[in-house]
């Protein structure tokens, strides 16, 4: 029934879908993206039932793309694009090349213009992020080689995009459907394109000059004031601000605005909690955003164009990957690198649907184009999983025959020798303090933490460290649980603290396991799940000050005697 909705009505049910169809997709290993982008076709105009509001939710999409893009930014590291520089660059700029061109011959055979072709095929040009960097994280590639250009190429092509944000509205307004063609000279267009940079150059030199500056001076006002939904609201204000004031003082789109605003709050060094506080409002917008995305899909296009959406799907998965193969054993690489590589890319995602939603806007992209570009999405991310699994059918096989010609890996920190070792699970405040004072004491001691910047902390003080959820089952092999002495979780996380301790104990049950609890309501079931023990930091701490304050006269602190006047 076509009705208008509230906007209650689109995040209530949108997200409520979102959430049940996105659980199904991880059950059945594949990326949540495909139950969110289904999600909106079930809410959309071309299925019946409940439809929402396609205006509303377009809203709700551009500060999903905002939010998206200063994540984007806010993980944006060159350092990671210039260790891989000498392949990614030349790399990605080939396949993005290589993946347009195709594009635009399958859009030529539709009769498309050339316009609307390069339109096309550039948005089959990259990667989705989310898909790969999982993929990626799976198998403990991350901090290897093959992980690391895989990252640097989707660097490149991030780069492109943000690129093509900028130069896509002036295409359209020298060669789109209401471009004055009279007028249309070399000088016009040199003249729209300098006039474009010129802005796009203001802007850039004022954040540079003024943001760099500003905002993290800002941020860690805020954070000293102690008030976590300040510090999170100003996150949030700065990315949404400088995405608006962008668009509307220097003619910037707004994803480009906000994708500057993460670069300046990359620099900053509250970058990490930034990150993390932004993080629950920044996925909900994006699931949003993917919603929207999925509402513009009619299922019809699979029966009325067949061939259309195998060839657009054919050029992801074997177009562009054929073309990164190639290029990545061009530069003397092994053919297991390559394939990694291949296999990475072969799947379209969150900047596709952005570079093509741009495109129907400006009128230089027909909506059958979105259509194809969707279709082709769902299609190449729900076969990505099958793909990688071949890939590890393939190495498995290809270890047994000829284990001398893998490439060697780097090592990633100090090595673990396994046995009478404990595990500690987090190296935040708590976990690396914890580290520090265990092998103060001769314990060996392994670190695992999803957060790389720990794990670079860890291996650079000396301590093995693991990258990934304490959860997964290939991290925790990592950490040779069968002949560790004990096992401490020193995370906040209580549901996936839980879990891995219910693992641990599976994998050995005689295994001593602590755990830091959160509150006093997470004290028991982390002793149900199988911890000997669980610490409330609060209450400690609480305990320590007492003593402290109760105890005569003088104590000891840091190995030596401090006198405290009595209370």
């Amino acid at each position: 029934m076509h009705h208008d909705t509230s906007l209650i009505e689109i995040v209530a049910v949108g997200l409520g879908l979102a959430f049940v169809l996105g659980a199904l997709a991880n059950r059945l290993r594949l990326s949540p993206l495909v139950g969110y982008l289904l999600a909106g076709v079930c809410v959309g105009p071309f299925t019946p039932g409940f439809v929402a509001d396609q205006e509303l939710a377009n809203q709700l999409s551009e500060i999903g793309v905002m939010l998206l893009m200063f994540g984007v930014g806010l993980h944006f590291s060159l350092d990671d694009l210039l260790e891989v520089k000498w392949i990614a660059i030349p790399g990605a700029v080939a396949q993005i090349a290589v993946a347009t061109v195709l594009g635009w011959g399958v859009a030529w055979l539709m009769g498309w213009p050339h316009l609307h072709g390069l339109i096309f095929g550039f948005s089959l040009a990259t990667a989705s992020t989310v898909v790969l960097l999982r993929a990626m994280e799976e198998r403990r590639l991350l901090e290897t080689m093959r992980g690391k250009i895989a990252v640097g190429w989707l660097i490149v092509e991030d780069m492109a995009c943000v690129l093509a944000l900028v130069m896509m509205p002036v295409i359209a307004s020298l060669f789109g459907p209401d471009a004055g063609r009279e007028s249309l000279t070399l000088g016009a267009v040199l003249s729209r394109i300098g006039w474009t940079f010129v802005q796009l150059g203001l802007f850039v030199a004022v954040m540079l000059l003024v943001g760099r500056r500003v905002i993290p001076w800002v941020l860690e006002k805020i954070a000293g004031t102690g008030s976590r939904e300040l510090f999170t609201l100003s996150v949030l204000a700065i990315a949404l601000g400088v995405a608006f004031g962008a668009a509307a003082l220097f003619g910037v789109s707004f994803a480009l605005g906000a994708f500057f605003a993460g670069m300046m709050l990359n620099e900053s060094e509250l970058s990490h909690k930034a990150a993390n506080d932004s993080l629950p409002l920044r996925d909900a917008f994006a699931v949003l955003f993917f919603v929207s995305v999925g509402m513009l899909f009619d299922p019809a296009i699979l029966v009325e164009h067949p061939w259309q959406v195998l060839a657009t799907a054919a050029i992801i998965l074997f177009g562009k990957s054929a073309a990164a193969f190639l290029i990545v054993r061009a530069f003397g690489h092994p053919k297991s690198t390559a394939l990694t590589i291949s296999a990475s890319l072969a799947q379209i995602g969150e900047f596709a649907f952005i570079i093509a939603g741009l495109g129907v806007a400006l009128g230089i992209l027909p909506v059958a184009g979105q259509a194809l570009v969707l279709a082709g999405a769902l299609i190449t991310i729900m076969l990505n999983p099958l793909i990688f699994m071949l890939l590890d059918r393939w190495e498995a096989r290809h270890r047994e025959q000829a284990p001398a010609r893998q490439e060697p890996e780097p090592p990633a920190g100090p090595p673990l020798q396994p046995g009478h070792h404990a595990i500690v699970i987090g190296y935040g405040r708590v976990g690396s303090e914890l580290a520090m004072v265990l092998r103060e004491r001769g314990v060996p001691v392994v670190v695992i933490d999803d957060n790389a910047l720990h794990v670079e902390r860890a291996h650079a003080a000396g301590i093995p460290g693991i990258r990934g959820h304490a959860a997964s089952d290939k991290v925790l092999a990592e950490a040779h649980p069968e002949s560790a002495a004990i096992a401490i979780l020193a995370i906040p996380q209580p549901l996936e603290a839980g879990e891995a301790i219910a693992k641990l104990r599976a994998i050995n049950p005689a295994l001593p396991v602590r755990a830091r609890a959160p509150s006093d309501a997470e004290v028991k079931p982390l002793l149900q799940h199988g911890a000997a023990g669980a610490v409330m930091a609060e209450r400690e701490l609480a305990y320590s000050l007492a003593e402290m304050v109760m105890s005569p006269p003088p104590f000891r602190y840091a190995g030596r005697e401090v006198a405290v006047p009595p209370v």
